[in-house]
């Protein structure tokens, strides 16, 4: 599994992704880390078939015990459904997930982790170095959904929001947004149900500082690419993939 550092060392951001051995029909997924002082939090560590080769990967960067938070913007297995091994191997972490989704992603076979809803309307994530702030992104494609934004590093984790179902081997980030868009029209038509959602997200996002848009699936955007994303989504008309 690659990763990338995206931030810098000392608050550092990375990205996991292209596994190129992971199960065949599985898609590909972008897990993210944020470390700072001595925690670490894991956003939308994935699915339970690339659970061991994800646990490597964060290894080579930060020691287990440093691991004290994980994050679920919302319930989709290929997202969380790791979450009874994680359960396992960090006995004391805490979930912060969508209130609403709880019910439902106990099912994936954590019993004993420490819960932490998140309402409707956000909230923080305060890990000493920087504050973490829940974005509310209901209905994109979720009904309860979150994003992260970190204020210091100006990423957006956007979760299925600018995602794209891309080739293992396509570049970390989007190096030629025109032809992104061909990958990016279909997947969001079909899986953003609600233009009055998508504004309302574009108006909260609209008034962050953002340098990277961070998506859970396909190449990040970063500089002048997440304006011309931002401005492409709000044109965009969704909910439209009905038979």
């Amino acid at each position: 599994m690659k990763s990338t550092i995206i931030y810098d060392d000392i608050h550092a951001w990375h990205v996991f992704a292209r596994d190129p051995e992971k199960v065949e029909g599985i898609i590909d997924t972008n897990q993210y880390m944020v470390k700072a002082n001595n925690r670490v939090l894991l956003l939308d560590p994935g699915g339970i078939e690339i659970f061991s080769s994800m646990l490597t990967a964060v290894l080579h960067h930060v020691h287990l015990e440093e691991i004290t938070d994980l994050f679920a913007s919302h319930q989709d297995p290929d997202i969380i459904s790791s979450l009874g091994l994680w359960e396992q191997a960090l006995p004391g972490a805490r979930l912060h997930v969508p209130w609403l989704w709880e019910g439902f992603i106990r099912h994936f076979g954590a019993k004993k982790i420490k819960y932490m809803p998140i309402e409707d309307h956000g909230g923080t994530l305060d890990l000493g170095e920087v504050k973490l702030q829940f974005i509310p992104a209901h209905y994109l494609h979720s009904s309860g959904n979150f994003h992260i934004y970190d204020p210091k590093a100006k990423i957006l984790m956007s979760g299925d929001v600018g995602a794209v179902l891309d080739k293992p081997d396509a570049p970390m980030f989007v190096e030629d947004f025109d032809a992104h868009i061909e990958k990016m029209k279909m997947f969001h038509q079909q899986w953003m149900p609600s233009n009055r959602a998508k504004q309302d997200w574009i108006k909260r996002v609209g008034k962050l500082d953002i340098d990277i848009l961070a998506p859970q699936h396909g190449g990040l955007f970063q500089g002048a690419d997440v304006k011309r994303f931002l401005d492409w989504f709000e044109e965009l008309d969704v909910g439209i993939a009905i038979p």
